[in-house]
């Protein structure tokens, strides 16, 4: 896209011009594009990522209703970004678990396991269940942030006999409500 700077002509435009050009402004700056073209029915792909976009769009909007959640946006929003864009991205992006540590765990109270998990804005909460073999929970809980904002500990509170084809299910949620799992085996 093509930026107007300073135009006489150009300047404050917004809008179609014919089918070729359209005008758009974005921080004091005339932006100037080619007309979009759509040819057709959409494929089952892009009627997905309209409707995540729609979904995107009604998130963004509950966000900056929500003074508490606009605050918290409002720190990203900067070089030509609004809470809108931050919160319409923030939906989009899912936390990542990057790795879950659970080499100091040996199944006693008291054991931690250390995890950490990425997102583009932020991870609002890390839960952790442990399950044995049989599919039984042994324990399950919310792991705590750590101050780098980038560990999660989760500290153990059950005594785990049998540690032998256990799974330490991991579960991290964004301020978005996105969701990522990992599962692991212990053994």
């Amino acid at each position: 896209m093509a930026q107007s700077k300073n135009n006489i002509v150009t300047h404050g435009l917004s809008g179609k011009v014919g089918d070729l050009l359209v005008f758009s402004q974005r921080n004091g700056k005339t932006i100037v594009g080619k007309v979009p073209t759509h040819s057709g029915e959409s494929t089952e792909g892009q009627k997905q990522v309209q409707q995540k976009f729609q979904q995107a769009v009604f998130y963004a909007k509950a966000a900056m209703a929500n003074p508490e959640t606009k605050a918290m946006y409002q720190p990203e929003a900067k070089d030509g970004k609004t809470i809108y864009n931050v919160a319409i991205a923030d939906f989009f992006d899912a936390p990542d678990i990057q790795t879950v540590d659970f080499s100091a765990y040996h199944g006693q109270p008291g054991d931690v396991i250390n995890i950490q998990v990425t997102d583009s804005f932020k991870v609002k909460a890390v839960s952790v269940t442990i399950t044995n073999e049989d599919g039984s929970v042994v324990e399950q809980g919310e792991a705590q942030s750590a101050s780098d904002g980038y560990n999660w500990l989760f500290t153990a509170t059950q005594v785990n006999d049998s540690l032998s084809g256990d799974k330490i299910t991991v579960r991290a949620k964004d301020m978005a409500a996105n969701l990522s799992v990992k599962e692991l085996a212990v053994s």
